[in-house]
């Protein structure tokens, strides 16, 4: 298939995510150019787009798809609008990448599911940004191989220096432990079936009212446990971490020792303070594989049915964090459309 020229592409959602995917693509990716902005606040969305030759700002998304000099979607606004923005991207047949969330829920990314199965072809990417991530895709690579057996147990941490004031205990699920079950699902092959989440004594660090840290464990299809330590008001940095324990040997990234110093009776690195720091390189791998696949014609990447299989996951976890106890993941049978 004929490559198209250089992709058009409307952000939808000019936040501090939309803004950087608005940078990103203008200074970063080649292949394409914004030539849309999108965001419920006006003023916002002409000033992002006064920072981008020929970039027109819009405040419903609608308007901006059917617009000639748009050929492709980047969805970043907040995720319960993210179900509407994808189904007006299918209605006119546009390539999409959806940050993560997919949607908020099972029910609602079940529907984007049925929607895209509906056209008989991929059109959503979604922006499960890890899998682009250096040590991520050498953990994986290495995985595939078979050098280290079996995988037995995938142990995961995931901190933040500190939470948002809007984060609820149910966020530290549906909106950070989202990655750890996607990378779970994508570094092992496996399905997770079932999801238990313990409660230790809140940090003295945490916001009243919320359960920090949490402790996950999954469990797959393919007799693995993968346990991940979400703390989003560590303190000191951002880290995400993994380690593979498997039949012959275990593998871990995330150390973050790319460079060490030695200097006045002291030893140490840095700790990135955010994701945008820790995953930039991820997400300009994300982005670019993105435009190059849509401009082949071609969609690749983590799709609609992991976006829903995360979102199935996730809402077994608020279950358990909720009411206590092993809660099972309950998934609709795969279309054949996913594989």
């Amino acid at each position: 298939m004929t490559e198209r020229a250089t992709l058009g592409v409307a952000v939808i959602g000019t936040g501090k995510m939309g803004a950087d995917h608005v940078r990103r693509l203008h200074e970063v990716v080649s292949g394409a150019r914004v030539s849309a902005v999108v965001d419920l606040d006006a003023e916002r969305a002409k000033q992002i787009a006064a920072r981008v030759d020929g970039c027109t700002a819009y405040t419903d998304p609608a308007s901006a798809m059917a617009a000639a000099d748009v050929d492709a979607v980047l969805i970043a606004s907040p995720g319960p609008a993210h179900e509407a923005a994808l189904l007006q991207a299918f209605e006119h047949d546009l390539p999409v990448l959806c940050e993560k969330p997919l949607t908020p829920d099972a029910a609602s990314a079940l529907r984007v599911v049925e929607a895209e199965r509906r056209l008989g072809h991929r059109r959503a990417q979604v922006g499960f940004m890890r899998r682009w991530d250096a040590e991520y895709m050498k953990l994986k690579s290495l995985l595939e191989t078979g050098q280290l057996g079996r995988p037995l147990m995938l142990h995961n941490r995931h901190r933040n220096a500190a939470s948002p004031p809007f984060f609820t205990s149910s966020m530290l699920i549906s909106d950070s432990v989202a990655h750890e079950a996607d990378a779970t699902r994508w570094l092992l092959g496996h399905e997770i079936t079932a999801v238990t989440v313990l409660r230790p004594t809140p940090s003295a660090n945490a916001p009243d009212d919320l359960q920090d840290p949490q402790f996950v464990v999954f469990e797959t299809d393919g007799g693995a446990l993968s346990d991940v330590e979400i703390f989003v008001n560590c303190g000191f940095g951002y880290q995400v971490q993994a380690e593979a324990v498997c039949e012959r040997g275990t593998a871990r990234i995330g150390d973050g020792h790319a460079m060490v110093t030695n200097m006045a009776g002291r030893w140490g690195g840095t700790i990135a303070q955010d994701f945008v720091e820790r995953f930039a390189e991820a997400y300009d791998r994300e982005v670019q594989a993105w435009v190059d696949a849509t401009r082949r014609g071609e969609v690749t990447g983590p799709g609609v049915w992991d976006g829903y299989a995360a979102a199935a996951v996730c809402e077994a976890g608020v279950r358990s964090l909720n009411e206590g106890g092993r809660m099972p993941v309950e998934l609709v049978e795969r279309p054949a459309l996913y594989g």
